[in-house]
């Protein structure tokens, strides 16, 4: 049982800090001498003792980060099967695309005859998206999928602030990501949770129940984030507009229906999506991201400035001047870079392309559930779309196995776990997304050690289990202690 990243480089097995490499005397750099006379640091900015920089040659500075960089687990070197948050592969086209002159070397405030090539690209791909989601106009302000969520509620408040409707609460599904009741409180609204039936589905009826002259909408992932697809969605978006309320479509998990079905034709009036799941640009380390925003015709004053315009002449400029505007809720206008790569990765593609990739990110999930059924339990299974959630909970049964025990031994065997412990309403949930750029064999290689794990849970080697990983630089780390007393310096 060996993993893929399960050593650190050079046969070095115990991990060392940069400063625990330094020898006095050694440098990694070497400086011409000053051709001018010497200038003299203001008293202000000098020291009483010099920096404490630890000093290392050209060689061992480039090992130690390597090694470190090797050490990591990343989707380029490994399955990373993180449901709902979805690492999935980036195309290294797309990061070309994103590098070149053109685009690389623009600066925002540049004037707008100047960009105009990535004013075209923007004001393209904002129909492209609205054309994909059956909505009317977007924006790229948001820098991820949560930034998405505040600014809709924001514009949701606004929206019904300026008709003198006090509206407070936000229905939100048991099985929602947790970023959703989150952004609720943070735009001022009360989040009231409607209830999953037993085929892991809204309960329809509890919504009826829920809706009132109250309610500013209903927020919802289709898929949702049991990876089953809510087969009554246009029924709930006219329940909720029958009270005046808008309906959010938190689109996470739009890859598993892109280019085949619209959040618009569903009846929502509104849209984020996820560039990194969908159009498979960069993510995860905490950024950078996009979540771009599409909305209908009635919520489009209320976009975020600055938009992309298109002038009589054919020519693009920044519009600023939009009296209903919620204003900027992000520098300039986003994380262009991160765009222009989910823009190649679109016109790479086309319709077809699209409709292929949410088939395969379908057929995956399915294939790789029916290899692990037979161990573990998966509650809803009904209708899988792009991921599914396990429970791993008959583990314990033998030797106190947790589902975080199982996540820290697939990193024994070369893979980063799947999401775990949600969402909440699977007891020891694992939460699996293996996306469509995956191949036949990786996942048979996933399944078969899930299999395994289970397997040597029932024959006794729980202790083993609980201890692991046992092929990595670090072993099992304290977590919560982590958390609690972070600490940053050597």
């Amino acid at each position: 049982m060996t993993g893929s990243n399960g050593g650190p480089a050079s046969g070095e097995r115990t991990p060392m800090t940069i400063f625990e490499r330094s020898r006095p005397g050694r440098r990694a750099w070497s400086l011409p001498e000053l051709e001018e006379d010497s200038v003299e640091v203001p008293e202000r900015f000098r020291r009483s003792t010099p920096p404490h920089l630890p000093e290392v040659s050209e060689p061992m500075l480039v090992r130690h980060y390597t090694q470190l960089s090797e050490r990591n687990f990343a989707i380029d070197n490994a399955f990373y099967p993180l449901g709902s948050c979805t690492m999935k592969y980036n195309p290294k086209v797309n990061d070309e695309l994103a590098a070149l002159p053109g685009f690389a070397g623009l600066h925002p405030d540049q004037p707008v005859a100047d960009v105009q090539g990535a004013l075209a690209l923007l004001w393209a791909f904002e129909r492209e998206l609205c054309e994909i989601t059956g909505m009317r106009s977007a924006s790229f302000c948001p820098a991820a999928g949560a930034h998405g969520e505040i600014t809709a509620l924001l514009m949701w408040r606004k929206y019904f602030h300026e008709r003198g409707d006090m509206r407070d609460t936000v229905i939100i599904p048991d099985s929602a990501h947790g970023t959703n009741p989150a952004s609720v409180r943070l735009a001022g609204f009360k989040a009231a949770e409607v209830p999953s039936g037993p085929d892991g589905r809204v309960d329809v009826e509890a919504l009826r129940g829920l809706l009132g002259s109250h309610v500013v909408g209903l927020m919802i992932t289709n898929p949702n984030t049991l990876g089953v697809f809510e087969n009554r969605i246009a029924e709930m978006t006219r329940m909720v507009h029958e009270v005046g309320g808008f309906a959010y479509c938190d689109g996470a998990n739009l890859n598993a229906i892109v280019g085949r079905a619209r959040p618009g034709d569903m009846g929502f009036d509104v849209v984020h999506i996820n560039l990194h799941k969908t159009f498979s640009t960069p993510h995860g380390g905490g950024g950078p991201g996009a979540g771009p925003l599409c909305v209908t015709d009635e919520l489009a004053p209320y976009l975020p400035v600055p938009r992309v315009t298109r002038l009589e002449d054919g020519t693009f400029a920044w519009s600023n001047d939009e009296p209903h505007s919620i204003g900027p809720v992000h520098s300039f206008a986003g994380n262009f870079a991160v765009v222009v790569r989910a823009y190649a990765y679109l016109r790479r593609l086309g319709l077809d392309g699209l409709r292929h990739v949410s088939g395969m990110a379908v057929l995956n999930a399915n294939y790789l559930k029916k290899l692990v059924q037979g161990r573990y339990r998966v509650p809803y299974s009904e209708g899988t779309m792009h991921e599914f959630v396990a429970s791993g909970e008959f583990l314990r049964k033998h030797g106190g196995v947790r589902t975080f025990d199982v996540a820290k031994v697939l990193l024994d065997y070369g893979f980063h776990a799947p999401t775990v412990y949600f969402p909440l309403t699977v007891r020891e949930a694992l939460m699996v997304e293996p996306t469509e750029t995956e191949a036949k064999e990786t996942l048979d290689a996933f399944a078969d050690a899930l299999n395994e794990i289970a397997d040597a849970a029932e024959a006794g080697d729980g202790e083993r289990l609980r201890t692991a990983p046992h092929t990595l630089p670090v072993s099992r780390l304290d977590e919560a202690r982590a958390a609690r007393q972070l600490k940053l310096r050597a």
